[in-house]
């Protein structure tokens, strides 16, 4: 390379451990550049739009040439999260065009602090603490302020569908429901009962509140305050059993030097939750891990199976939905992971 050339722009960060975030190899990064890659990820997220969706993730890192960067939107309100603070060279840039773009009322970035988790205004006011959102004919009530995440999880919306499309007349157990997504997809589609399970009091009041939002009152809706891997053990020695389960937790590595630990956690967890889904009925398992590949997810699935003296016939394995997508460059981004799997005994 000679003296003077380049091969990519990118933003430098002594204290992080991604050092440098390349943007563009075209030339410097400007205005007009930012407000071309917003552009780019509106135009993408037509789809979810068009389908009556008015929450979902409009800037998603990488894959939308904006690495590091996150804009979720909730109605006309944005959340913008940032995982470096070199990027703060180009928070103005992009805060313009998302809410030009977008036609937002507001946008703020949410900080963590030592107090906790922090919202402060790029644009306009600050969002109301909770707001309502439409999602394929579901109502879910986000925490913009407190929330995981930045309120929501968007990345199941076409697993959520799944798991209506499939609930009728079933008996449901959602394991560390949150708010109670999974939970009241379920309801929707004619369970005939669910169970919701998690740690935080909070989200368990969240997902009851979800229902009422709902009009699912008429649904028998069980919710437990309860870490899973101490409810799993007492449900199989109880000989409790599930038409249908869904098995979401939260990452359980974000580092490599984390992944033993991470796969040793999956493959119990897994054993658990197939061991509760009654004979022919379904475990959807889901994992967030990028740690953790998809073939290596399905290698801890086949494993967790053998441990439950199972079979398990895969009827669906699929990633994250159109607004977060995946540069075919950045396998990493390819972070989620959900497979449904038919749930037989031995023969």
């Amino acid at each position: 390379m000679r003296a003077g050339s380049y091969v990519a722009y990118g933003l430098w960060d002594a204290e992080s451990p991604i050092a440098v975030r390349l943007f563009s190899t075209r030339g410097p990064i400007d205005a007009a550049w930012v407000r071309e890659r917003v552009q780019e990820a509106w135009d993408l997220r037509q789809g979810v739009r068009d389908a009556g969706c008015t929450g979902y993730r409009l800037i998603f890192g990488e894959a939308d040439q904006l690495p590091g960067i996150v804009v979720d939107l909730y109605g006309s309100h944005g959340i913008l999260v940032t995982y470096s603070k070199a990027l703060g060279a180009i928070i103005p840039w992009v805060s313009e065009a998302v809410v030009d773009i977008a036609g937002l009322e507001s946008l703020s970035r949410r900080h963590k602090e030592e107090s906790g988790v922090v919202l402060r205004p790029l644009h306009g006011n600050l969002p109301p603490e909770r707001i309502l959102v439409e999602e394929l004919g579901m109502r879910l009530l986000a925490d913009v302020h407190r929330g995981q995440k930045t309120g929501l999880f968007f990345d199941h919306r076409d697993n959520r569908r799944f798991v209506r499309d499939v609930a009728a007349d079933k008996s449901v157990l959602n394991l560390f429901c949150y708010t109670g997504g999974f939970s009241v997809a379920a309801a929707l589609g004619g369970a005939a009962s669910v169970t919701s399970v998690d740690s935080a009091g909070p989200a368990v009041l969240a997902a009851q509140e979800n229902f009422a939002q709902n009009g699912l009152s008429h649904v028998p809706h069980e919710t437990l305050v309860e870490d899973v891997f101490d409810f799993l053990p007492k449900a199989i020695a109880q000989g409790r059993r599930f038409d249908l389960v869904v098995c979401d937790p939260p990452t359980f590595a974000k580092s490599r030097d984390q992944l033993r630990a991470a796969e040793k956690a999956y493959k119990n967890l897994l054993a658990m939750a197939l061991s509760v889904t009654a004979p022919g009925g379904i475990c959807c398992a889901a994992s967030c891990t990028s740690q953790v590949g998809p073939e290596a997810f399905k290698r801890l699935l086949a494993e967790a199976a053998r441990k439950a003296r199972v079979r398990v016939q895969i009827v669906r394995d699929i990633g994250q939905p159109w607004d977060h997508p995946v540069q075919v460059a950045h396998e990493e981004g390819r972070y989620l992971k959900f497979i449904a799997g038919r749930v037989l005994p031995r023969c």
